[in-house]
């Protein structure tokens, strides 16, 4: 299989019924669904849970979201959805890059990024990353590599 960037953080989905539309395919709004699984999967693997996130009042709330669709995808595809951190300032901002691919064929159904910005739960706002929110919320070093080299291909 093909990444678009170097070791990505993967879960699986099989497209079911329910992600179908009235044109047969997969629901363009399924894909943003799988993007959020991907990354909140992410966030557990790396100890920030949601329970972490009440606990410390902190959050990283998307701000904004932009996909492109390059293929569809159908009732019984078995889908590897991928993600990356490509940007952290390690105070406030963090950048995921996602990547869908269809496994019978390699293809890639979707790419995508999310902004998102570390807000307080209890008010909303804006607010610095906690430690353990800066420390884990990292661009892997292979990953910068490959970024610095401007191997990225286009959303």
């Amino acid at each position: 299989m093909r990444w678009d960037l170097p070791d990505p953080f993967v879960i699986d989905i099989r497209v079911d019924d329910s992600h179908i539309d009235a044109l047969g395919h997969a629901n363009n709004a399924v894909y943003l669904s799988f993007c959020e699984q991907v990354a909140w999967t992410h966030s557990e693997a790396r100890g920030l849970g949601i329970t972490e996130y009440h606990t410390l009042d902190r959050a990283m709330a998307v701000q904004t979201t932009r996909l492109k669709y390059l293929q569809p995808s159908f009732a019984g595809d078995e889908l590897q959805v991928a993600n990356w951190i490509v940007k952290s300032d390690g105070r406030l901002r963090v950048t995921r890059r996602y990547q869908i691919r269809r496994s019978r064929d390699d293809a890639t159904v979707v790419r995508g990024e999310s902004e998102f910005v570390c807000i307080e739960i209890s008010s909303g706002r804006p607010r610095r990353m906690p430690p353990g929110f800066a420390r884990e919320y990292v661009v892997e070093s292979k990953v910068a590599s490959a970024l610095s080299a401007g191997e990225l291909p286009p959303i």
